[in-house]
C-alpha cells in the first residue's frame, strides 16, 4: 500500500510539474512565431499575383497568413535605390527568412543586409554570384 501510495504521489507531482510551465511554453511559441520578410523592388499591384501565390503556396502546407504567420512586406515602389535599407529594416526585424521579389536587385540588397538570415529569390541563372556551394560559410541564399 505504501508503494501504492509513493507511485501516485510521484505521478501527481510529476503531472502538476509539467502542468505549470504550460501557460509559459504557449506564450513562448506565441512570441517565436515565425516572421517573414517580404522584400520587392516594385510595388505590390506588380507582383499581386505573384504574391497570392505565394500566399496559397504557404498555406498549402499548413501556413496562413494573419493566423500563424506574419509577413512583414517591403515594396521600393521602383526606387530601387530603397531596396538596400529596407532589406536593412528586415533583417533588423530579423525576420525567419527574406523573400526577394523582381529582378537580382532586391536579391543583392538582402544579400547585403545579412549572412544569417536566409534568403530566397527566382532568377534565371545566377550570374551574380549570390549562390555558391552549401558549404560556403556566410552564403545564406537560395
Amino acid at each position: 500500500m505504501q508503494f501504492d501510495q509513493l507511485k501516485r504521489r510521484e505521478f501527481i507531482t510529476l503531472l502538476g510539474g509539467a502542468a505549470a510551465p504550460w501557460p509559459l511554453a504557449a506564450r513562448a511559441q506565441q512570441s517565436a512565431m515565425l516572421v517573414i520578410g517580404f522584400l520587392g523592388g516594385t510595388s505590390p499591384d506588380t507582383f499581386a499575383d505573384r504574391v497570392r501565390a505565394f500566399r496559397q503556396g504557404l498555406k498549402d502546407t499548413g501556413y496562413v497568413e494573419g493566423e500563424n504567420v506574419p509577413i512583414e512586406y517591403r515594396w521600393a515602389e521602383d526606387q530601387f535605390d530603397r531596396l538596400p535599407a529596407l532589406a536593412a529594416d528586415l533583417a533588423r526585424r530579423q525576420v525567419a527568412v527574406i523573400v526577394a521579389t523582381g529582378d537580382i536587385t532586391s536579391a543583392l540588397a538582402a544579400k547585403a543586409a545579412t549572412t544569417t538570415i536566409p534568403i530566397v529569390f527566382n532568377i534565371g541563372d545566377d550570374r551574380s554570384g549570390l549562390v555558391l556551394l552549401p558549404a560556403s560559410p556566410g552564403r545564406a541564399a537560395t
